[in-house]
């Protein structure tokens, strides 16, 4: 069966015979969720220990001091030492933040709007400020460009990353680019991760805005779903650092998706340079962020070594559901002309490319017969998918058997779309 060939008449009597199927889904009254990448419950119990690591009688010294008290605005050495481990950068190039890389990556935007980069000016005092966007990409990304009134511009992915053609053009020729939204491994929402060529290429651009940065959130650095099956990233800071830009990034991660979602850490890593003078603002903001929590999390992942061994024990938890969903649209969806799918080896995420002109129609579907997703244009900025064919699936926070139902609703709602 191919509905890119089947005539109207048998296209006509497959939509009566899939309207069937959708109704008794209908009629289920189901409550199901796949809109957001969040953990399920049972990865979370795999973290609650954390929880019991300080007590009252605990020793709450790091080698910088009691962390319940004032102070050491860059975060203790000892969690510095283990995201500078996650992040591949050294101790002096890291900053220790709160419970969300988002926060950080808003703030570092915040401050080149009002302060600027390194003594440059302002954003807000400039007439245009530019963003480049790889798309399908991070939503909350684009969220907190289009807050501060920056423009937006789309740049495709491949199977390799960004387009890089067109992010040189725009990087090395227009002053008014001031930086690039980048999630390199196992992206959000496609699991691609960037190519070394890719990576070099970034890292030897030649912006003619003197305070472009490329916002490198390697929010998945360490979130494989197989031992034996990882991609591996070059790292960025680095690569930088030979091409003669050690100051052109800042890169972005947190334990968010590896301890407890609300609760974790996170960090900004960047040159010297570049973390001197966001200390030097952060100062007017903080004291510290909540140290007790830093070393709550060094307490139980120890190392790097510690951190890695929990993330398979949280790949055990989200393999199953990955390869479940896979295995039932190779079964279902695969070679019938309703689209196609990438096969991440990482990341939290599926992509589902529809036939142009479906996406907005699938998720409405689900959402009539009692299931969430993610907003159909939520990939792209100000949510316009040009070509309505791109929805992100989060199979994490469901039960197995959930996420079955889930997976046939959807299944159901991809083929009814189509044909229609």
């Amino acid at each position: 069966m191919n509905y890119e060939t089947m005539s109207k008449d048998e296209l006509l009597k497959e939509k009566a015979s899939l309207e069937e199927f959708y109704k008794k889904y209908q009629q289920m009254g189901l409550t199901l969720n796949m809109a957001r990448g969040k953990p399920s419950t049972a990865q979370l119990d795999l973290s609650s220990p954390i929880l019991d690591v300080l007590t009252s009688k605990s020793d709450f010294k790091s080698v910088d001091g009691d962390v319940r008290n004032y102070g050491v605005l860059a975060g203790i050495t000892e969690a510095k030492e283990l995201m500078a481990a996650v992040m591949e950068c050294g101790t002096d190039e890291i900053i220790i933040g709160g419970n969300a890389s988002l926060t950080l990556m808003y703030d570092s935007i915040c401050r080149s709007y009002t302060h600027g980069v390194l003594g440059s000016t302002p954003w807000c005092r400039l007439d245009k400020v530019k963003f480049l966007c790889p798309v399908p990409g991070y939503d909350r990304h684009f969220t907190i460009t289009e807050h501060f009134g920056i423009e937006m511009i789309n740049i495709p992915m491949t199977p390799t990353g960004p387009d890089m053609d067109m992010v040189e053009k725009y990087v090395n020729n227009d002053a008014a680019v001031k930086g690039i939204w980048c999630v390199p491994k196992y992206s959000n929402p496609q699991g691609i991760t960037y190519s070394d060529e890719t990576v070099k290429r970034f890292a030897a651009l030649k912006p003619a805005a003197e305070d472009f940065r490329i916002y490198w959130d390697n929010a998945y650095a360490e979130h494989h779903l197989y031992a034996d099956k990882q991609d591996k990233l070059l790292p960025i800071m680095e690569e930088c650092k030979k091409a003669g830009n050690p100051d052109m990034v800042y890169e972005f991660a947190s334990t968010s998706k590896m301890s407890l979602a609300g609760a974790g850490i996170s960090a900004i890593a960047a040159s010297k340079k570049n973390i001197d003078d966001i200390l030097k603002l952060m100062n007017a903001q903080a004291i510290s962020y909540d140290k007790v929590n830093m070393l709550r999390h060094v307490r139980f992942f120890k190392d790097i070594n510690g951190l890695r061994a929990h993330m398979m024990k949280q790949a055990d938890l989200l393999r199953p559901k990955f390869e479940m969903l896979l295995e039932m649209f190779d079964k279902e969806l695969k070679g019938i002309g309703a689209g196609s799918y990438l096969r991440p080896l990482g990341g939290y995420f599926i992509t589902y490319q529809t036939v142009d002109g479906c996406a907005k129609r699938v998720v409405e579907l689900c959402k009539e017969a009692g299931m969430v997703m993610t907003g159909a244009g939520a990939p792209f900025p100000y949510k316009k998918d040009p070509n309505d064919n791109i929805i992100r699936i989060a199979p994490s926070l469901p039960p197995v058997e959930e996420l079955k139902t889930a997976g046939e609703l959807f299944i159901i709602c991809v083929k009814l779309a189509t044909v229609e």
